[in-house]
C-alpha cells in the first residue's frame, strides 16, 4: 500500500526535520562545553537520567501506559547498552579529546558502518560498485578533514578520542541493525525513556568504579547550562521531532538530518568555541557527506530492485 503525505503533515514534518538537524548539531557544542569540566561518562548519565525520568513519568503517570513486559525489557536493555552506554557515553567521552567538527563527522559515518556490519556479519548483500565508491569517499573525506593531525601532533589523547568516537559510531550502527530485525510493541518515546534510565544507571556504576566524577555541588553553572541544553534540546525535543518527522515524511527526506548535523556542529563550534573552520575542513566534510549519501542511495536502489524482481 502506497503511503501518501498531505501538505499539512509534510509541513510539520519538515519543521520537525529542521528542528532535529539544528538541535542535534548544536548539542555537539554543548557536550564539548560540559566535558571541559566533567568526565564524558558523567555528562552522559546525568543527561540520560533526567531526560529518561521525564519520559517515563509522563507516559506512566499521565498516559497510564503499562509497565514493559520482560520480553520488551530484554530488547530495551540491549538497545540501552548499544545506544546510550556505548554510543552516547563513549562519544561524549571522546569529544573531550577531539575537535567538535571532527567528532560529529565521525558520528555521521554510521550509515557506512551499517553496510560493513551487515556485509561482514550477516552476509546480507554484496557490496555494489556504487556502495564501494561511497564507502571510499566517506573515509577519504574524514581523512581529508584530519590530514594535518595525521602527520603531526599525534598523542595519546588524540588516539583515545578517535578510538572512543569510532567505537561509539559502530555501536550506533549495531543498534540500527538490531532495530531493523527486532520490533518492540511499546510507545517509542516510552521505550526511549526506559533505555535512557537503564543506560544512566549502568554509566553511573561505571564512572564511580573506574573514574573520579565531579561532586554535584562542584559542577559549575556553565556546565549545568550545557547539561540542561543537552537534556531539553538533545534528549527531549530532538528525539520527539525526529520520531515525528519519521511519521510525516518519506524515509529519504527524514534521513537528511544526518547530512546537516555535522555542518551545523562545525559552524556553531567555530562561532561559539572559536574552533577552526577552514576550506580544507569544509571540503573534507562535503566529500564525506557525499559518500554517505551515495551509500544510502545505492542501498535503497538495491532494495527497490529486489522488490521489483520479487514481484516479477
Amino acid at each position: 500500500m502506497e503511503t501518501t503525505f498531505n501538505n499539512k503533515s509534510s509541513a510539520g514534518g519538515y519543521f520537525a526535520l529542521a528542528t532535529t538537524s539544528i538541535l542535534w548539531g548544536t548539542t555537539w557544542v554543548a557536550s564539548k562545553v560540559a566535558v571541559a569540566q566533567l568526565p564524558g561518562l558523567q555528562v552522559a548519565y546525568i543527561r540520560q537520567f533526567i531526560a529518561g525520568s521525564i519520559f517515563i513519568l509522563f507516559f506512566a503517570l499521565y498516559k497510564k501506559l503499562p509497565f514493559p513486559t520482560w520480553k520488551d525489557f530484554k530488547i530495551i536493555f540491549l538497545m540501552s547498552v548499544l545506544m546510550f552506554v556505548i554510543a552516547n557515553g563513549l562519544s561524549s567521552w571522546g569529544l573531550k579529546y577531539l575537535p567538535t567538527g571532527l567528532a560529529s563527522l565521525i558520528g555521521a559515518l554510521s550509515p557506512l558502518s551499517v553496510v560493513v556490519i551487515e556485509w561482514i556479519f550477516f552476509k546480507k548483500r554484496n557490496v555494489s560498485a556504487l556502495t564501494f565508491i561511497g564507502l571510499i569517499l566517506g573515509i577519504a573525506g574524514v581523512g581529508f578533514v584530519f590530514y594535518k593531525n595525521m602527520f603531526s601532533k599525534i598523542d595519546g589523547d588524540l588516539i583515545l578520542g578517535l578510538s572512543l568516537s569510532i567505537v561509539a559510531m559502530f555501536s550506533w550502527s549495531l543498534c540500527t541493525v538490531f532495530l531493523s530485525r527486532n520490533k518492540i510493541g511499546l510507545n517509542p518515546y516510552y521505550s526511549l525513556g526506559w533505555q535512557m534510565i537503564l543506560g544512566s544507571l549502568m554509566l553511573f556504576t561505571i564512572v564511580h568504579v573506574t573514574q573520579h566524577p565531579v561532586p554535584i555541588i562542584e559542577i559549575t553553572g556553565k556546565s549545568w547550562l550545557a547539561i540542561f541544553y543537552l537534556i531539553g534540546a538533545g534528549s527531549l525535543l530532538s528525539f520527539i521531532a525526529f520520531i515525528y518527522s519519521l511519521k510525516k515524511l518519506p524515509p529519504a527526506i527524514s534521513s537528511l538530518y544526518a547530512y546537516i548535523n555535522p555542518i551545523v556542529a562545525m559552524i556553531s563550534a567555530s562561532i561559539l568555541l572559536q574552533e577552526k573552520l577552514t576550506l580544507t575542513i569544509l571540503m573534507g566534510t562535503i566529500v564525506t557527506l557525499i559518500g554517505v549519501y551515495i551509500v544510502n542511495h545505492s542501498i535503497k536502489r538495491d532494495q527497490e530492485k529486489i522488490i521489483v524482481e520479487a514481484e516479477i
